[in-house]
């Protein structure tokens, strides 16, 4: 099975062409942020914006436009905002949607520490893996008292001798062995890429033999093609624990959707909170870098946003066309930025209320001042 080449590897050449989505809530704020310094590195590009959202639904009843797909498929890679998911009600996730429709089966989220940073830990930097197609999070879903549902739990329990209560809503958790060995696969290239010296896959196998179990065989099987990485496997509730207690000794993490979710979350609470938390969903064909934040709605329009999580996932799209360069120069400015403790905003002073917070586009200009440097 192939791995997914960076856009420099395909034959892409300057100026680039990027799918520019703005999102909504705070979205907006931090894509002209993220778009302000990008642009200061110096690397060209024509930015192809389009909208995709809650007030794109409101208008044309779709959050995610045949427009914005067809956008990222001529161009192959889109820098994203965040984009508010109605709980319980109104449209699926358009992130879900996104990666589905573009099959973005790899989804990368980076925890890394920044000296300056709030937080009890120093030099932490674990890569989240996360399956992105197939698990609970493909929405195969049968709501409560649907006849349809009544059916399904009638079959499960004739097969299976269980009960299933008939006020139970369904959700399928299906794991294969084509998508768990491209992620399993993608995770160990990506370590030896970046010069990564361990793949770890957290599963819950002891549990559930006929999903995660699978996954884990499969990845004991993809391991034995990487001799020169480690390979080891921890359950998840465990990870979780180990993660807290000594995350340094851990590097690649490789899993299934639903985990990769969480146990991203909890490495962004490693480093200082998802304000530090980039992330990009990738595919054989087509790459989404984007903050692994939500929209926050409340704070849309104040100029309170932190933008750098955007901006570090900037930084990997950077890494993606080649330009490598650019990128370190990008994260070493927003790093010395984070440093230096001045130019930040509310949630990365010793408190909220901290009266020399800055604003996101505040934050923006300090970051392009550092470039100049």
């Amino acid at each position: 099975m192939s791995t997914p080449l960076s856009l420099s590897e395909q034959g892409f050449s300057r100026p680039y062409r990027v799918t520019l989505i703005p999102g909504d809530g705070i979205g907006p704020e931090i894509t002209e942020a993220t778009r302000l310094v990008v642009e200061a590195t110096g690397v060209p590009i024509e930015w192809d914006i389009q909208e995709a959202g809650e007030e794109v639904y409101e208008r044309e009843g779709t959050p995610l436009p045949e427009r914005v797909l067809e956008s990222i498929r001529q161009n192959r890679v889109a820098l994203k905002g965040p984009i508010t998911t109605p709980v319980g009600r109104g449209f699926r996730s358009v992130n879900v949607a996104l990666r589905q429709s573009l099959d973005l089966y790899a989804c990368v989220r980076p925890c890394k520490s920044y000296e300056g940073a709030k937080t009890l830990y120093r030099d932490v930097d674990i890569v989240v893996v996360r399956e992105n197609t197939e698990d609970l999070y493909a929405g195969v879903e049968f709501e409560k008292g649907k006849t349809e549902t009544l059916k399904l739990i009638e079959e499960i329990n004739r097969y299976t001798g269980k009960a299933l209560r008939q006020d139970s809503g369904i959700s399928i958790k299906a794991i294969s062995v084509f998508g768990s060995e491209r992620i399993v696969r993608f995770a160990f290239e990506y370590a030896r890429r970046n010069h990564r010296r361990k793949v770890t896959a957290v599963h819950k196998a002891n549990i559930m033999k006929y999903s995660d179990g699978l996954f884990l065989e499969v990845a004991r099987a993809v391991a034995r093609d990487y001799p020169d990485i480690e390979f080891e496997d921890r359950i998840v509730d465990n990870m979780c624990m180990q993660l807290v207690q000594k995350p340094h000794l851990y590097d690649v993490l490789v899993m299934p959707n639903l985990y990769g979710d969480i146990l991203s979350d909890l490495g962004a609470g490693l480093i200082g909170g998802l304000g530090l938390a980039p992330g990009a969903n990738i595919g054989d064909g087509y790459a989404v870098f984007e903050p692994t934040h939500g929209s926050a709605p409340k704070y849309k329009g104040l100029n309170r946003a932190n933008p750098m999580a955007m901006m570090l996932s900037a930084v990997m799209m950077l890494r993606h066309l080649g330009e490598r360069e650019a990128a370190s120069r990008l994260e070493g400015a927003v790093a010395e930025v984070i440093r230096e403790g001045k130019n930040v905003t509310y949630d990365m002073k010793p408190t909220p209320e901290d009266p020399t917070a800055v604003g996101t586009m505040e934050v923006a200009r300090a970051v392009v001042e550092r470039l100049k440097e």
